[in-house]
Formats: structure tokens, C-alpha cells, sequence
């Protein structure tokens, strides 16, 4: 079931773990959405239940990552490290 929250603008996606998934595909792939931010109606159930479920689903679509390949966000992002440090230095991630 696809629908709006009443008490706000964000949208609502009920269903087994393949339509969930394939709204989410048809938004990522269709340039609509380029990540989300899952709310559960309830917690921890309801994000236990996304992440078992869901998530290798995603994964298996290839629209989610297994792990990352950078040890910092900013090698996540392919930022360069813009004052020279060391990356073992603290200072060396810090924008």
C-alpha cells in the first residue's frame, strides 16, 4: 500500500518485502530519490524487521551496498584529503 502520512508530507510503503523493495528500485533507478530515510511505525520491531527482510533484497538488486570501501566518509566520498595530513592523524578527516 502506497500512501501519505496524514500528519506530514512523508511517503508510506506497506507491503511484503518485494514491493517495498521494488517501489524503492522504481524511485532509485527512475532518478526520483537518490537514498532514503526509512521510519518505522514502530522501533526496534519495525527496523529489525526492514533490515532482515528488505535490505538483502535491495542488496541482491544491487541498490545496496554490502560494505564500504573507504576506512573515512571522506574516502566514501572520494574527497581528497585537502590539507596533506597523514591519515592517521586526527585532524586529517576533519573538514
Amino acid at each position: 500500500m502506497l500512501g501519505r502520512n496524514p500528519h506530514g508530507g512523508h511517503r508510506i510503503i506497506v507491503g511484503a518485502l518485494e514491493q517495498i523493495a521494488d517501489d524503492m528500485e522504481k524511485w532509485f533507478r527512475g532518478w526520483a530519490a537518490d537514498g532514503f530515510n526509512p521510519n518505522m511505525g514502530a522501533y526496534p520491531s519495525g527496523l529489525e524487521l526492514f533490515v532482515d527482510h528488505v535490505m538483502p533484497e535491495l542488496r541482491r538488486r544491487g541498490l545496496f551496498r554490502y560494505k564500504y570501501s573507504g576506512a573515512t566518509l571522506r574516502d566514501n566520498l572520494g574527497l581528497s584529503n585537502p590539507r596533506g595530513l597523514a591519515p592517521t592523524c586526527p585532524l586529517a578527516n576533519v573538514a
